[in-house]
């Protein structure tokens, strides 16, 4: 069976080299490409080819249709243009490669877009933070009224983004060149933001939003259609420091079983909390998996090889191994040489 990740997150490295290792009998053949032959170096995949530069929304479907066709892809991972190619699972399935994808093209739209998403969580036990929407300083203002009697301290991100990219406290007391001399990370003078939000107009969609001081945790998944068949949890460290710990959190697991089948989520992908008065609050939902990915499978199972071989034949019967909670977990680099 050939297996085709297209230009993806940097976790592709560490997913084609577990399903490898899980894959002893040989039955997965992995291909990859992307727009970098930077990107050919440790990817551990059977075979390399490059993306053409440029191409988007159904241009680039169409040379993914082309590439299944010509290497007789019989399923295919995306992750560039994954919500169009979702939409499109018809098309694959008439030359014979099968989509696996985390959702529908609506519920990965409205994953991407938190505001929307946030609106139509039910989660009683690890509700969202409270949020408002702004675009202007005019919003900014009603809505830090509003919340600033409720929280104290706020912060402020984008409505669509990946990563930390946007996401800064709102610090009451220094301004923006103190915290970046006092080395802050992820922090913005409150008075500089409004400043230059007013001088900019307007802006994308932005959330300000109740902080969530607490530990964080990432639980990395596997679903079937909306039953969810496995998850792992890693706590993150609180004071910055290295490693994190697998955890056993029922309520993480009740969580997270209940997006899965309220979004209807399928293969692999990715639920942050975090936690405020001790208690976990949902932040987001990856659909796809994590940069910690590698991390959560040295607890036990081998989530990229369970999300493959489950989609491909089917769960019933597939052994996933038990959790080994408590332990630390870390990751580190590994230097390669680019041809």
């Amino acid at each position: 069976m050939r297996v085709w990740f297209n230009k993806t997150f940097s976790s592709v490295f560490a997913a084609i080299r577990l399903i490898r290792e899980a894959d002893a009998a040989g039955e997965y053949e992995i291909f990859h490409t992307h727009t970098s032959t930077d990107a050919r170096p440790g990817i551990g995949a059977h075979h390399f080819a490059p993306e053409p530069k440029g191409l988007s929304g159904e241009n680039y479907l169409e040379w993914c249709l082309g590439f299944c066709q010509s290497n007789d892809i019989g399923i295919f991972i995306p992750g560039k243009e994954a919500a169009l190619i979702s939409g499109a699972r018809a098309r694959f399935a008439e030359i014979g490669t099968r989509v696996l994808s985390a959702g529908t093209p609506e519920t990965l739209a409205l994953l991407h877009d938190k505001a929307r998403f946030c609106d139509t969580v039910d989660l009683p036990g690890a509700a969202p933070a409270q949020f408002r929407v702004f675009e202007n300083l005019a919003q900014f203002d009603e809505a830090y009224a509003e919340l600033s009697k409720l929280h104290p301290i706020l912060c402020v991100k984008p409505s669509e983004g990946v990563y930390a990219l946007g996401f800064a406290v709102l610090d009451m007391k220094r301004n923006s060149t103190q915290l970046l001399l006092d080395g802050a990370m992820y922090r913005i003078g409150f008075d500089d933001f409004r400043r230059g939000l007013g001088e900019q107009g307007s802006c994308r969609p932005m959330l300000l939003m109740e902080f969530l001081g607490g530990a964080e945790y990432s639980v990395d998944c596997v679903a079937d259609n909306g039953t969810l068949v496995c998850a792992v949890a890693r706590k993150k460290s609180v004071d910055g420091s290295a490693g994190q710990t697998i955890v056993d959190d029922p309520l993480l697991k009740e969580s997270t079983a209940r997006l899965a089948r309220a979004y209807g989520l399928n293969g692999n992908f990715n639920v942050q909390f975090r936690e405020a008065d001790g208690k976990p609050r949902l932040l987001e939902i990856n659909p796809r998996m994590s940069g910690g990915i590698a991390m959560a499978c040295l607890a036990g199972p081998n989530l990229p090889y369970l999300a493959l071989r489950g989609f491909d034949r089917g769960f019933d019967g597939l052994a996933v191994p038990a959790i080994r909670a408590g332990i630390r977990v870390g990751d580190i680099s590994t230097a390669v040489e680019y041809a």
